[in-house]
């Protein structure tokens, strides 16, 4: 107890941060213990819960040219590493094959970096025992009055001692130029095989470019059509001019909120009966009620026939007793303080006709014109010509651009006002910055309160019962933060996922990449940075003065992170082996989906209800890149200073397993929505290339820390040569990412790529013979759709009800399910 107490009154602010192998052990043992058991659990339930396990393959025809899984309890494991890239690339689509290859550079740098770590770095530091580094005030009070005596002293052997130090200088220089190597090869590859394979099919998506800052007198699909053509670059197909359509959204939204309640007070009316259930499913999971369809006895019934068939369903079935109706409280009068019971069959249903009534009556309104348009040509090279062309010589008018796909758009803010949109854009992110200092604030008592010396400031009973019980001293000072910064960094991510969807941008796929960039900017900034100078102190008192100090000056944040960073190894390690051995089985598992199940489940009511819970998951890029790209970095700032191996080691066992697993989840458990063309590889770059400057940085503070000040001088090429190359890289490959080219559409006919392993995507018979036709991801997915708001078109369905046929008192026929 003493010798703890001592230990935290000296402030000792390497506690947890110095690699302890006691700590990574213990590390090591708890994560393997927790992926093995997600593991096992995962190969039991895979082949019992396929739709779960198998949700895409099972449910998506896009799958197809997918190899079928054995059911063995490890057999499937070698026929998913079989998979060719080629296979991934016609079932995912381009990015989930895009997400793989960073995958692979990170593991072919990872290599190379853990090969010279075990044969020369380590040796040399082995041999090279490091000498202790002062503290900044410590350095002052030397400088001033022992400079002469401290000099003298390590005459003899300063040479020796900062030999080694040239080391530094070499492998800054030549894991900087494996790494730019590895990114343009893998950016080439990744040109060329975007360029074929986009090239190559032909989405409505591909065809169609979204016009924005359209002029009052061109605001007509007419004259929109009229003007495209004039240009010569192409016939138009079609013209969607976006309308301020709310008044018809918000009725749309009323109907919905109006037609689950009825669907609720039917289902509470009739009963519910206990069906049989798949045994592929989850447990309670019901069958999904089959797709709405028209049957023929009802085509005079118009759209309220059209609803979900009555398969499995008894004739006879019959109410077996009477039962109360529900009904619904109706306030009304001054203040709507008094109130009526109605039936709420009775009452819904009127609700739901006449809103009814009034969307029709909607749908035949002109309303008025937005700025904005989807306009579809007759060919891809068409609408490539237009997107990468000036249409107009007046500032921000008639810009065209690359369309999403119809699915993707996100039709209530087309009729946006632009100056909404981007006052709602810059709000957002003054409101990040804002967050950004909150986070701040946040993880200054995690970094510092997460060790025995800040327990012992609260309760010192536990801390001196953690130092008599070493095992349990190493659990709280390595398993609370990582454990604590793996939550944070888990729900973090859904706010910015909120945030990014309130910014009006006009598509899912711009929000998804707004929520890579938010995500990654939190990790990096507020984890990495922040954390590494902040999370060495042993205490809140030294925590919060070091806050202070640490931004006083750039070189005093220079001197701070490499002097953390060495500290802070251990933690650093301890957090990779969590994330690849102890959490990566889990999302194999999928434990956030089962754990929201039974949540979902208790609120599902409905048959619509129960078809919902077995959707696939939605596999979402902004969620899972970030903190995959943060972890490379480190791996990279780590590369060289002392023990690296160990992070290095830690970080390429992390990518294997990482690689494996989403493999698995994007081809055959989750499904991606948003419309695929990689353009996420170029963010990933930029990061990297931001992660290859702070390892600059980082070694240049080491050797000036060391007082090897030339040394450290000579990275300063390196690092303007590398912010050179990112220039020259974005003005180079930068628009191939972006566009389409034109030499790529002129040679597709020739190409097949992502097409030759697409097997029964649509197939027909013809004179007994069946017609394979191949089909791209896209093209399968986007077939039939055009750019037409939901709310003009969509089928005004009635109610989903359970095991009767009714008919209700406006003379309409609703279907039934036989479904819990």
């Amino acid at each position: 107890m003493k010798n703890g107490t001592k230990n935290c009154e000296a402030g000792s602010d390497d506690l947890w941060g110095t690699s302890n192998p006691r700590d990574t052990r213990i590390q090591i043992y708890f994560s393997i213990a927790l992926g093995i058991a997600a593991f096992l659990t995962f190969c039991f339930l895979r082949p019992r819960w396929k739709g779960l396990y198998a949700a895409r393959k099972k449910q998506s025809s896009r799958a197809t040219a997918l190899p079928e899984l054995p059911d063995g309890f490890l057999a499937w494991m070698l026929p998913l590493w079989r998979i060719t890239d080629e296979q991934v690339l016609a079932s995912a689509g381009l990015d989930a094959y895009v997400y793989l290859a960073f995958y692979k550079l990170a593991m072919r740098f990872l290599v190379v970096a853990l090969f010279f770590a075990l044969v020369v770095i380590k040796p040399v530091h082995d041999t090279h025992k490091e000498k202790p580094i002062p503290d900044d005030d410590k350095k002052d009070r030397n400088r001033r009055g022992e400079a002469s005596a401290r000099w003298v002293t390590m005459a003899t052997d300063y040479e020796y001692y900062s030999d080694y130090l040239w080391m530094y200088l070499v492998f800054a220089y030549l894991f900087t130029a494996w790494l730019l190597y590895l990114i343009v090869s893998m950016t080439r590859k990744i040109i060329e095989v975007r360029q074929q394979y986009l090239g190559s099919q032909t989405t409505i998506t591909d065809r169609t470019i979204r016009l924005s800052g359209i002029p009052v007198d061109l605001r007509s699909e007419q004259k929109i059509k009229e003007f495209i053509e004039d240009l010569g670059i192409g016939e138009v197909e079609s013209v969607t001019l976006c309308k301020n359509w709310k008044e018809l959204d918000n009725r749309i939204a009323q109907r919905e909120a109006v037609l689950r309640k009825l669907e609720e007070a039917w289902t509470v009316y009739l009963g519910n009966r206990r069906v049989e259930r798949s045994l592929e499913t989850l447990p309670l999971v019901q069958p999904r009620p089959p797709a709405p369809e028209i049957r023929e006895d009802d085509t005079e019934e118009g759209e309220a026939s059209q609803l979900l068939n009555d398969t499995d369903r008894d004739p006879d079935y019959i109410i077996p007793y009477a039962r109360q109706r529900p009904v619904a409280k109706l306030w009304f009068g001054r203040f709507k303080l008094r109130f009526k019971n109605v039936d709420a069959i009775n009452y819904y249903e009127e609700k739901l006709r006449r809103l009814d009534s009034e969307i029709r009556t909607l749908r035949k309104r002109d309303f008025e014109p937005t700025p904005l348009a989807f306009v579809t040509m007759d060919s891809v090279a068409s609408a490539q010509m237009a997107i990468q062309a000036v249409l107009d010589p007046s500032p921000l008018q008639l810009l065209a651009n690359s369309s999403p796909a119809p699915s993707d758009v996100v039709w209530t803010n087309t009729y946006l006002p632009r100056g909404k949109r981007m006052l709602w854009a810059w709000s957002i992110t003054v409101f990040i910055g804002v967050l950004s200092i909150f986070w701040t604030v946040l993880l200054v008592p995690i970094a510092g309160a997460l060790n025995t010396c800040a327990i012992r400031e609260v309760f010192p009973g536990l801390a001196d019962a953690l130092d008599f019980h070493k095992v349990l001293q190493s659990l709280v000072n390595t398993q609370l933060p990582t454990l604590a910064v793996t939550l944070l960094n888990v729900l973090v991510p859904f706010l910015y996922d909120w945030l990014a969807n309130q910014q009006g941008m006009i598509s899912q796929g711009d929000v998804e990449l707004s929520v890579i960039s938010k995500n990654f900017f939190f990790t990096f900034f507020n984890f990495f940075f922040v954390f590494t100078i902040l999370g060495t102190a042993s205490n809140l008192t030294v925590m919060f003065d070091r806050f202070g100090k640490s931004f006083a000056d750039a070189s005093t944040i220079a001197n701070t992170l490499a002097k953390s960073l060495a500290k802070l190894l251990g933690f650093y390690t301890n957090y990779i082996i969590l994330q690849g051995f102890g959490l990566f089985p889990l999302r194999l598992m999928e434990v956030g989906a089962l754990s929201l199940y039974p949540i979902n489940l208790m609120g599902a009511k409905t048959p619509r209800d129960y078809a919902e819970l077995v959707q696939p998951p939605v596999f979402s890029y902004g969620f899972f890149l970030p903190q995959t790209i943060l972890i490379f970095i480190i791996c990279l700032v780590y590369s060289v200073l002392r023990d690296s191996w160990q992070v290095l080691l830690s970080g390429l066992a992390y990518f294997m397993i990482g690689h494996f697993v989403h493999k698995y989840q994007l081809l055959y458990a989750m499904e991606h929505r948003q419309h695929s063309t990689g353009k996420g590889w170029m963010m990933m770059c930029d990061r990297i290339i931001v992660g290859a400057v702070l390892f600059q940085l980082t070694l240049a503070g080491q050797l000036a820390l060391r007082e090897a000040f030339k040394r450290a001088v000579l990275i300063a090429p390196l690092v303007i040569g590398t912010l050179w190359f990112a220039y020259i890289y974005s003005r180079t490959y930068r628009p191939l990412m972006k566009f389409i080219a034109l030499k790529s559409l002129r040679r597709a006919e020739h190409s097949d790529l992502g097409r030759d392993v697409q097997e029964e995507t649509a197939s027909e018979v013809q004179n007994g013979n069946a017609v394979v036709g191949r089909q791209t991801l896209d093209e399968a997915r986007e077939s039939g759709l055009r750019f037409e708001h939901p709310s003009l078109v969509m089928p005004l369905d009635g109610v989903w009800i359970v095991d009767k046929r009714v008919r209700s008192e406006n003379g309409s026929t609703s279907h039934s399910t036989n479904s819990d």
